[in-house]
């Protein structure tokens, strides 16, 4: 039976989630869909057998400023990675892939397969998840390097689109990405019916990803080995060597791989996919009241509507309102129009430039 590797990434620091959301906190440590945080629903859903295939142990890729909590909730869910790969600076997700694949080599030899998925997505529907991952497993034993497209249902500006190409079976090649359009670029990518959204999540061989990552970023795969050489494991945790890591280029694996490889596939994925990108999404997928609020904590409403609002421990009450978030934490309180929930990043920036990193 198939044995796949789950690499979970787990570094992002979530800014536009922005004030539950902080760089020792960040939203994949936060329970924000149901009760368990983002870390332990991905970790459960890549955990056992999947009919068709076995998962391995996951890996979770991370920064030691969240390692600590991140362990005690996996310890918590009664699931522990093989390995806490600890990255001393951030270097965007081409180097995750990297290191995972030398990683995975050394201990599961180079026909392995590798999922790498971030640790603070929303899937709805795991088991079409797995089915999606069958389909993909067999382009990636064949050499593929497989994404997984999200089936649209709107004109999403804020995703990047993946168009396919040939049919492979289950899947299709890729015929082109494209970064984040504009709305009437989407729109015309959901009237033509090729296009999927970028869901980030890639699965792949090992040896097939290694060999395509030394054509295409050289600097990042001989960077990454280096600092796999020298990194410090101790109790599952590897501590990558900071010097060599330093050395390594950021770039993402759209840009270093996915957008030069001529190994590229695509499968398509109806799973109920969130990437909780911001406090938006959470009203989207949410569990709504009779006038379309979605409340999370210790919350009275009077007359509001189509709403999100979040406590995580005062009391907040809100009257007379719609169409609003609304995020009260212990220090910090947001509140904006639902439809400019991307702007978040914008106060975090000028948080930054008043050296309020007490509240970052």
């Amino acid at each position: 039976m198939t044995k796949i590797v789950p690499v979970v990434m787990s570094g992002g620091s979530g800014t536009r989630l922005w004030p539950l959301s902080r760089k020792t906190h960040p939203k994949q440590l936060h329970a924000l869909v149901t009760e368990q945080s983002m870390v332990q629903e991905t970790v459960a859903r890549v955990t056992g057998s999947a009919g068709a295939f076995d998962f391995a142990e996951s890996m979770v890729v991370l920064n030691e400023t969240q390692h600590d909590l991140a362990r005690l909730q996996l310890e918590a869910l009664g699931v522990m990675p093989s390995h806490f790969v600890v990255e001393p600076m951030g270097r965007n997700t081409a180097p995750v892939a990297a290191v995972a694949a030398e990683l995975v080599v050394r201990e599961y030899g180079d026909d392995a397969l590798i999922l790498l998925l971030p640790a603070d997505h929303h899937i709805r529907n795991v088991e079409a998840f797995h089915d999606a991952i069958a389909e993909a497993a067999k382009l990636a034993a064949g050499g593929h390097i497989v994404t997984f497209g999200i089936m649209p249902d709107g004109p999403e500006t804020g995703y990047g689109y993946i168009r396919r190409g040939e049919s492979l079976g289950g899947g299709f090649t890729v015929s082109a990405f494209t970064e984040k359009p504009d709305r009437e670029t989407a729109q015309g990518f959901l009237d033509d019916g090729r296009y999927y959204w970028n869901a980030g999540i890639f699965l792949f061989g090992a040896s097939s990803v290694r060999r395509e990552m030394e054509i295409h970023c050289p600097r990042v795969a001989k960077a990454c080995r280096a600092a796999l050489e020298k990194a410090v494991t101790e109790d599952r945790q590897v501590v990558l060597d900071a010097a060599s890591f330093e050395a390594c280029p950021s770039i993402s694996f759209d840009y270093a791989v996915m957008e030069s490889t001529e190994q590229a596939a695509v499968v398509p994925a109806d799973i109920g996919w969130s990437d909780v990108g911001a406090w938006g999404a959470l009203w989207e997928i949410g569990e709504k009241d009779s006038d379309g609020n979605v409340v999370r904590g210790d919350v009275e409403l009077v007359d509001a509507h189509n709403s999100y609002v979040f406590s995580s421990g005062q009391k907040v009450g809100v009257i007379g309102v719609e169409d609003l978030v609304i995020v009260a934490t212990e220090d910090s309180v947001l509140v904006t129009h639902r439809q400019q929930c991307q702007d978040v990043k914008t106060i975090v920036n000028r948080l930054k430039d008043d050296g309020r990193l007490d509240l970052l």
